[in-house]
C-alpha cells in the first residue's frame, strides 16, 4: 500500500520505483526516446497553499525529449480529486474508471505544454484558472489556489506525452511503431504508471483504479448514522409513550 504520512497538514504517499511499464509489457517510444525514469511515479504530496492546494509529484528522473520551453516533456500527469460525495467514475482519456461507486470532482492535468484544472459539480464541468507549474529537479510542483485542500481521495497517473494528440496522451496500441507506445493489445489503460498499492493490479487487469487518501464518503456515512439515530430516538419515544399509557 502507498505509504501515507500526515505532517504539518501535508498528505504524502510513496510509490514503488521501476514500475513505469503499464502491465509490465508496455514498450516506451524510441523516436524520440523516452526514459522510464521520467515517467516513474515515486511520491505524491498535497499540502495547503494560498487557500488551495500545492501538489508535489516526485519522479525517478527528468527529461525533455520534445525540447519544450518548459524544460520537461516526457509525460502527462493527471490528478483527480474527490472532495465530496458522489462524483464522476470515468477518468477521461485514460481508459480507466474509479473503483467503487464514488468518483472525482476536480481534475488537474499537466504536461510540458501546459496545465488545466476542471471542476465537476453535478453534471456541470467548469474550467478554472490553470495551476502554476514548474519542475524542481525530479519533482513536479503544481500550485492550484482554486482547488481546496483537505483529507481527500486522489487518483494519480503518469502517461507518455505526445504533441500529436488533442489531450497530449500517447495511447498504447499493439502496432509496432518506434514512435508509439506498444502494448499487448489495443484500448488498454493509457498511463504507464499509477499511484496504487503494488499488490493492486486492477488498473491493468480490469481497468479500475483505486484511490489513495480518504476513500470513504464520510458525508454519506454521517447521514446514515444520523438517520439511524433518528430511528432509535423515535423508537425510544414510542416505547416511553406505550409505557406511560400502560401505567395509566
Amino acid at each position: 500500500m502507498p505509504l501515507l504520512t500526515l505532517f504539518a497538514a501535508a498528505l504524502t504517499f510513496a510509490d514503488p520505483a521501476g514500475d513505469a511499464h503499464g502491465d509490465g509489457g508496455y514498450l516506451l517510444p524510441q523516436r524520440p526516446a523516452v526514459s522510464a525514469e521520467a515517467l516513474d511515479l515515486r511520491s505524491f504530496e498535497a499540502r495547503p497553499f494560498e487557500g488551495g492546494t500545492r501538489f508535489t509529484v516526485g519522479f525517478g528522473g527528468h527529461q525533455n525529449p520534445w525540447e519544450l520551453a518548459s524544460g520537461f516533456s516526457a509525460g502527462v500527469t493527471d490528478i483527480f480529486v474527490k472532495t465530496d460525495a458522489g462524483g464522476e467514475r470515468s477518468l477521461p482519456g485514460l481508459n480507466l474508471r474509479t473503483a467503487g461507486e464514488s468518483g472525482w470532482q476536480y481534475h488537474v492535468q499537466v504536461s510540458g505544454a501546459g496545465a488545466s484544472l476542471e471542476h465537476l459539480r453535478g453534471e456541470q464541468l467548469t474550467r478554472l484558472p490553470p495551476p502554476r507549474v514548474r519542475m524542481e529537479g525530479t519533482d513536479l510542483i503544481i500550485e492550484a489556489p482554486e482547488l481546496p485542500f483537505g483529507r481527500h481521495a486522489y487518483w494519480v497517473t503518469s502517461s507518455v506525452y505526445t504533441p500529436l494528440s488533442r489531450d497530449g496522451h500517447l495511447v498504447p496500441t499493439a502496432t509496432v511503431n518506434p514512435s508509439g507506445l506498444q502494448a499487448n493489445a489495443d484500448r488498454g489503460p493509457v498511463p504507464v504508471d499509477v499511484l496504487a498499492d503494488p499488490a493492486d493490479r486492477r488498473a491493468y487487469t480490469e481497468g479500475v483504479l483505486g484511490a489513495v487518501g480518504q476513500t470513504r464518503d464520510w458525508r454519506l456515512t454521517t447521514l446514515a448514522g444520523l438517520g439511524a439515530l433518528g430511528l432509535t430516538l423515535t423508537g425510544l419515544s414510542l416505547w416511553r409513550s406505550w409505557q406511560a399509557r400502560d401505567r395509566g
